[in-house]
């Protein structure tokens, strides 16, 4: 019994991970569309809305919480270290998503801020995406994550200075849009100056976005770039031996195992 329970939790772990088999590409298809609706409610709701339709869109997001909490319960269930598992970076974001659950009973409206996480969990399925689009390239897997990366941190900056602002400053944060264009603006360091957050924690929030773009888009692009000019150094030229693929255009042997190319 033990070794067919080891095996039912050993197939569901390597469905909610694989994504080559048709089964595993079904479930992480789901699990990224689920991640695109749930976000596109969040920028939705900061819209002029029916209370018909924001009842609507309430209940489908508290359906896809249901099932991003089941989906968590699994992963831990089916974790061989649940200590360890807690601790994953993946895992804690997971944590971070799924968290208005348990404590969106309380009326505090930064709790809400958590809710524009539920983006982050984008990064978990990179594999899944350029797996799905048949990217295979170095650089565009490279290019895929900086995508993403950068458009989290976006997402979420806009998501979390509108909740922080849209209570304090309504006129100048009014949607969704409001928020992405200052956001963009303060992490490209443009600075126009046309839309400022008044509250202390929308000016504490700023100072984060300053740094975070001054730090992340260098940093991120430099990668890109460096891993650019190393390929435009790199012939096509493969080992007979070990099977190697890239070399400098100027080598005359495999530099893994010594073969004359």
């Amino acid at each position: 019994m033990e070794a067919q329970n080891f095996t039912f939790k050993e197939k569901i772990s390597h469905y909610l991970d694989d994504f080559n088999s048709p089964i595993g590409v079904i479930v992480n298809l789901i699990i990224l569309g689920l991640i695109l609706l749930s976000s596109g409610i969040f920028v939705i709701e900061t819209y002029p809305l029916y209370d018909t339709t924001l009842k609507v869109l309430g209940i489908i997001d508290g359906v896809i919480l249901s099932l991003f909490t089941i989906e968590y319960l699994i992963r831990f269930w089916c974790a061989e270290s649940k200590v360890k598992f807690i601790f994953i970076i993946f895992s804690f974001i997971d944590l971070l998503s799924i968290l208005p659950l348990f404590v969106g009973f309380i009326d505090i409206r930064f709790i809400r801020i958590l809710r524009w996480f539920r983006v982050l969990r984008l990064l978990r399925l990179i594999k899944f995406e350029t797996s799905l689009f048949k990217i295979k390239s170095e650089d565009g897997i490279i290019l895929v994550r900086i995508f993403l990366i950068i458009f989290s941190l976006v997402f979420i900056y806009s998501g979390a200075i509108y909740q922080v602002e849209h209570y304090s400053n309504p006129e100048v944060f009014k949607t969704f849009f409001d928020a992405l264009y200052f956001s963009v603006v303060t992490m490209t360091t443009v600075g126009f100056g046309d839309v400022i957050p008044l509250s202390e924690a929308g000016k504490i929030l700023t100072v984060i976005m300053i740094f975070s773009g001054i730090l992340l888009i260098p940093w991120q692009l430099s990668i890109l770039t460096q891993k650019s000019l190393q390929n435009t150094q790199q012939g096509n030229q493969v080992c007979s031996h070990c099977g190697l693929k890239f070399h400098d255009r100027d080598a005359n042997y495999c530099k893994i195992c010594g073969t004359k190319l």
